[in-house]
């Protein structure tokens, strides 16, 4: 498992009863997570906890504010910055637990010694976007919200990017991609991080199931001759690291010559041994 573990601004302080108590820089958030299905006694007892989110029966939630907490604040992860801010379904427009992935990238890049370009897809608020950037790679961002979009341009400024080679597209990805290919475009490295169910721009319906493999076969037509890296990220629940690493090895190794690696990612508790699994990856990887 790769544990992001190396942030100065998020800790995750304890987990028990299906709630991660968390700091994000000064403020300290209890969420609720269902990957946490083990009792710690007095867990959260006596703990700093600026709000919680509070799970309804019915599905979603709500946030109740047990202190002052701002409507947004940043947090720093070595020379990225990203803005967070307390949003429904229990998110907070950033995932901490990424921060193994953006290390990945940023070295992958920075070692490269030649311009890369990067195809970043349901890329949300950009932090994968934000890494490239910051490690010299072009980014074309893609995501089927506004808000999300323009959320990432507001991390990207944040970091000092904001004059750096970086797109933003509002729109599909399958669309996307399948104009790319008319158009003849290609890159260096594709990261994707697709929901397990979702819809695009203007109502298109996502299921991972179906859509997966259709976009991944897509996708391997818009690999440059010379592949830095291919990332897939998943947090849906059911399916293993090794469907992706197959699926990478199906479409990759026959064309390219690289490492094809897949696992958990996950983060580590504060003064325990314990670690809270938080999703999936595949990837594939140059040998330069």
């Amino acid at each position: 498992m790769l544990l992001a573990k190396d942030w100065k601004d998020y800790e995750l302080i304890q987990t028990s009863d299906g709630y991660k108590l968390e700091r994000w820089k000064d403020v300290y958030l209890l969420r609720p997570d269902p990957q946490i299905i083990w009792h710690q006694e007095n867990a959260f007892q006596g703990k700093q906890i600026h709000a919680k989110y509070i799970r309804s029966n019915t599905g979603g939630g709500h946030w109740e504010n047990l202190k002052s907490t701002p409507t947004s604040w940043q947090v720093h992860y070595k020379n990225l910055t990203f803005n967070i801010k307390q949003m429904g379904f229990k998110h907070t427009g950033l995932f901490p637990e990424q921060a193994v992935n953006w290390d990945f990238m940023m070295d992958k890049i920075k070692r490269a010694n030649r311009s890369i370009s990067v195809l970043n897809l349901f890329a949300y608020t950009g932090g994968a976007t934000v890494a490239c950037l910051a490690a010299g790679a072009s980014v074309v961002h893609v995501d089927s919200s506004r808000g999300m979009v323009d959320w990432c341009k507001e991390n990207v400024e944040a970091s000092g990017l904001k004059d750096k080679p970086v797109r933003y597209i509002v729109d599909d990805v399958l669309k996307f991609v399948k104009r790319e290919i008319r158009r003849g475009h290609h890159y260096d490295a594709i990261i994707m991080d697709p929901p397990s169910y979702g819809r695009g721009a203007n109502g298109e319906v996502w299921s991972i199931e179906k859509n997966l493999n259709e976009l991944l076969n897509l996708c391997v037509e818009l690999l440059s001759d010379k592949p830095l890296f291919f990332l897939i990220n998943s947090y849906t629940t059911g399916l293993s690291a090794k469907v992706l690493e197959n699926m990478l090895k199906i479409l990759l190794e026959p064309k390219y010559q690289g490492t094809i690696t897949s696992g958990e990612v996950g983060l580590p508790e504060t003064n325990s041994e314990l670690v809270l699994p938080c999703g999936i990856y595949g990837r594939f990887e140059s040998n330069e």
